[in-house]
C-alpha cells in the first residue's frame, strides 16, 4: 500500500511552508513517528514526523514551497524493514574522473613585471603602494625613482584581496520577520524614549540569593524576571500600552502576555510568557529557561508564538549599547535592554562608578501619548532601581521563595 503524506496545517492563517530539510533520503526505510524533514512556516520551524513504516519516495526538494495539504513523499507500507535495523542507503554515484589541471608555467620576475628601483621601493612604501601597480618608465618597464614620486595611490582599485560573493535563499521565517519589520515601520507612528537604569541594587540582590535561588529552584536569578515585573506594574499603572488598534477601536488587555525575543538557529523568534501578573521571580524564571531552550533546539511551536501584548528584547547580550527597537506587530511597545557597563554618574553631590543600563521604549504614537510612555520607562526604571520595596514588597526571600 502506497500511503500520500500530504503537509499537516502548523496553525490557523498558515497557507505554505518550506522543506528546509530532508531528514531521511529517498529510498529510505523509515519508521512510524519519525522525523523526515523540518519545514519552515512563517512563524515556526517544525519537525515532519512519519505517518506509517515503510520506503519513502520524495516528491518535493529541499527549499521547495508546498502548499498546506499538498503530497510531500510516498511511503510504502509493504516494503520490509532491513535486516539489523538499517535504512537502505542511497545509491551512491561515482563520480567522473576529474580533467588532470595542468599548472601554468612560473614567470620569472623581470623589469617588466613592476620591479623597481630601492630607491623607489623605498617611497612607493611610504605610499603603501606595490611596484606591480606602478607603470615603469625605465628600461623594460622597471619602476623609477621619479615614477615612483609621481604614483597616486588608488583609492578604488582592487589591490588583490578576496573580492568573492555569495547568494543563498532566505527562509520563510526570516522573509516573514523582514515583511514584518516594513510592516511595523510603514503602518505605526513609531516613536522611541530613552532612559537610563542604576542596576546597583539588582547586582547586589543577585550576588547574595543567586546561588541559595539556583539551589532550590534550579533555575538561575537572572535579569530578565526583575525586568518582566517591572514592565508588568508599569503596564497596569499606564494600560494604553497593554493595548492595540484594532480597526477604529483601542482593544486593552487586562492580562500581560510579555512576548521575549530570543535568537534562535532559524532566526528571531518571539515566544510568549502567559499571564506574567501571576508570576513569581521563580516563575518568571523558569518560563524564560524553558521557552529559551525550547527556541534554541528548534522546537518552540506557533502556539507558544502567537498573541503577546508586549515585548521584550535584549540587544545587550549582544553587546549593543543602545537601539531603537521595532514594535512587534499588532503590539503597541517594547522595551529594549542593553549592556550594562560601569560609568561615572552623580550620587549626593559625589561622582560614583555604578552599573548602568540605558533602555529604550519604542511605542505607537497614535494611541500612546509622550506623557503615557515616558511615565511607563521612569516606572520601569524606579522599579529596577528599587526592587525590593516596589517589586519584593520589602520581603526578600518571601519573594524569592527561599
Amino acid at each position: 500500500m502506497i500511503l500520500e503524506m500530504k503537509v499537516p496545517s502548523p496553525g490557523e492563517s498558515i497557507t505554505e511552508v518550506e522543506i528546509a530539510t530532508w531528514l531521511v533520503e529517498d529510498g529510505d526505510y523509515v519508521e512510524k513517528d519519525q522525523a523526515i524533514a523540518e519545514v519552515d512556516s512563517d512563524k515556526a520551524t517544525l519537525e515532519l514526523p512519519a505517518e506509517v513504516s515503510g520506503t519513502i519516495t520524495l516528491k518535493a526538494e529541499e527549499g521547495d514551497a508546498v502548499d498546506v495539504g499538498a503530497v510531500v513523499c510516498l511511503i510504502d507500507t509493504s516494503a520490509e524493514k532491513p535486516e539489523g535495523g538499517e535504512a537502505p542507503k542511497a545509491e551512491v554515484k561515482e563520480e567522473a574522473p576529474k580533467a588532470e589541471v595542468k599548472s601554468a608555467p612560473v614567470q620569472t620576475e623581470t623589469y617588466a613585471t613592476g620591479t623597481a628601483s630601492p630607491a623607489a621601493k623605498k617611497i612607493l612604501a611610504e605610499k603603501g603602494m606595490d611596484a606591480a601597480s606602478v607603470n615603469g618608465t625605465g628600461k623594460d618597464g622597471r619602476v623609477t625613482k621619479d615614477d615612483a614620486i609621481k604614483a597616486v595611490p588608488s583609492m578604488g582599485t582592487p589591490t588583490g584581496g578576496n573580492r568573492g560573493t555569495s547568494r543563498s535563499k532566505m527562509s520563510m521565517l526570516r522573509r516573514k520577520v523582514a515583511e514584518r519589520l516594513v510592516e511595523a515601520k510603514n503602518t505605526t507612528a513609531m516613536l522611541t524614549t530613552f532612559n537610563e537604569v542604576d542596576m546597583s541594587p539588582i547586582f547586589a540582590l543577585r550576588k547574595e540569593y543567586k546561588e541559595t535561588f539556583k539551589a532550590k529552584h534550579g533555575v538561575s536569578l537572572g535579569f530578565m524576571s526583575f525586568f518582566t515585573l517591572a514592565i508588568v506594574r508599569a503596564l497596569k499603572m499606564y494600560p494604553a500600552v497593554n493595548s492595540m488598534i484594532d480597526g477604529k477601536e483601542m482593544l486593552s488587555y487586562d492580562f500581560c502576555d510579555i512576548s521575549i525575543a530570543v535568537s534562535g538557529p532559524k532566526g528571531l523568534m518571539v515566544p510568549v510568557i502567559r499571564n506574567a501578573e501571576n508570576l513569581s521571580f521563580r516563575g518568571v524564571e523558569s518560563e524564560v529557561k524553558r521557552l529559551a531552550l525550547r527556541a534554541r533546539d528548534g522546537q518552540i511551536t506557533v502556539d507558544e508564538m502567537t498573541g503577546g501584548t508586549f515585548t521584550i528584547t535584549n540587544g545587550g547580550v549582544f553587546g549593543s549599547m543602545l537601539s531603537t527597537p521595532i514594535i512587534n506587530p499588532p503590539q503597541s511597545g517594547i522595551l529594549g535592554m542593553h549592556n550594562i557597563v560601569e560609568r561615572p554618574v552623580a550620587i549626593d553631590g559625589k561622582v560614583e562608578i555604578r552599573p548602568i543600563m540605558y533602555v529604550a521604549l519604542s511605542y505607537d504614537h497614535r494611541i500612546i501619548d509622550g506623557k503615557e510612555s515616558v511615565g511607563f520607562l521612569v516606572a520601569v526604571k524606579e522599579a529596577l532601581e528599587n526592587p525590593v520595596e516596589i517589586l519584593m514588597n520589602n520581603d526578600v526571600k518571601k519573594a524569592l521563595e527561599l
